[in-house]
């Protein structure tokens, strides 16, 4: 719907996480998830990163890629090495909520539409709506469609706090105007999606801000670019140049 003379667009037929993966697979790093950080503290010259569960570990750099209003969360010795201008500035990044609902439906199921995937601008709740496997071009027999929706930021911020039942339910009576008919899935998944967007990014920034020289500490992510991919990209070429700037001096 958003087309300008001479842009190129790509769809990443496995998600975009496969393109993530592709490029952790070729650095050969080895990657732990699900390890919530808590609080960062400096020792002897190091970073202490504490998490969750399990024992702290120690590093001589860090780099912190999450959503800003989760960076301005950590405790520990973080929080009194920013200054009061870096953590301004943090303060200033604002971002917009969603929901996002899948469904999947047994194999042989058919979703009878002539598109992949639509955006709504006429729905209170429901922003876009995609029919995944006809998107990604991997509609088989043996595997039933599946259905994501998005919903509109507005919805987003008036249930942010409401329970994921009760929103989910809102969703599908929505998209039962949208697409009348629709068969019960077989599962649902609804995720709140509590920071989405940059609605507004740092202003004095670009890419990334070092918080620390020794150890080096830095962050970045699109909210010190701009909010799509290309913002992502950017700020992950302004960090690599700063890692390598501190390395190598």
């Amino acid at each position: 719907m958003v087309m300008k003379e001479g842009d190129c667009n790509f769809v990443a037929p496995q998600g975009i996480s496969s393109v993530v993966k592709h490029y952790l697979k070729q650095s050969g790093a080895e990657v732990s998830f699900r390890h919530c950080v808590t609080q960062i503290n400096l020792r002897n010259g190091k970073w202490e990163v504490f998490k969750e569960t399990g024992s702290p570990e120690q590093f001589d750099f860090v780099v912190l890629t999450m959503p800003v209003p989760q960076i301005l969360q950590l405790q520990g010795d973080f929080v009194n090495l920013i200054s009061e201008y870096q953590r301004q500035q943090l303060e200033s990044v604002s971002y917009s909520s969603r929901y996002a609902l899948g469904l999947f439906y047994e194999a042989g199921m058919k979703i009878d539409v002539p598109w992949a995937g639509q955006y709504i601008t006429s729905n209170p709740c429901i922003r876009f709506v995609s029919i995944d496997n006809k998107k990604r071009n991997i509609e088989s027999s043996e595997i039933g469609p599946s259905l994501v929706v998005h919903t509109t930021v507005p919805f987003g911020v008036t249930y942010l706090e409401h329970s994921i039942e009760h929103v989910q339910e809102l969703i599908l009576q929505q998209l039962e105007n949208i697409l009348p008919g629709l068969p019960p899935p077989v599962a649902t998944t609804c995720y709140k999606w509590r920071h989405s967007q940059v609605t507004s990014g740092t202003t004095s920034c670009s890419g990334q801000m070092t918080l620390h020289r020794k150890p080096f500490l830095v962050c970045g992510g699109d909210g010190f670019a701009q909010s799509n991919f290309d913002g992502c990209i950017t700020s992950a070429l302004c960090l690599l140049e700063a890692l390598r700037n501190h390395i190598y001096t």
